[in-house]
């Protein structure tokens, strides 16, 4: 991992008032290192990071990414109910999950247009809008 890597992730804590444990600093530096964003599941985060040699269990990087989430890092996605995505591009944005390969992307979102929601049910209030779209390769 670069100097540049964990200076970045470094200051992505900072930002969200985060102290920097070395597991954290290392997570964050394989999440937003390069500047880009990142879509990954718990266990792709926590692969990656055996494949730089960190020290982390499993059960670390759920709880770290809960942290992120907490913090208005990151978002989650949850595609059905049993595969969460954790995204580093926290706007509005619609995914593309690609059921092939069981990937998450961004969707463009000038192309997509809601006009019509349902109004929420008495004493709610609608609080955000997930749009996940399922692609399939044609037969």
């Amino acid at each position: 991992m670069t100097s540049e890597a964990v200076q970045r992730g470094t200051e992505w804590l900072g930002h969200a008032g985060l102290r920097p444990t070395r597991q954290r600093v290392a997570l964050a530096a394989l999440l937003v290192g390069d500047g880009n964003n990142r879509h990954v599941t718990a266990e792709s985060l926590f692969a990656a990071a055996k494949d730089q040699g960190e020290s982390v269990s499993l059960a670390t990087v759920y709880n770290t990414l809960r942290a992120f989430c907490d913090a208005g890092l990151m978002q989650e996605v949850t595609v059905d109910g049993t595969r969460s995505y954790f995204d580093t591009n926290t706007h509005e944005h619609p995914h593309f999950f690609w059921e092939e390969d069981g990937h998450l992307t961004d969707a463009p979102a000038d192309q997509m247009v809601i006009s019509r929601l349902p109004d929420a049910p008495e004493g709610a209030e609608i609080a955000a809008v997930d749009v996940v779209i399922r692609l399939r390769k044609r037969s």
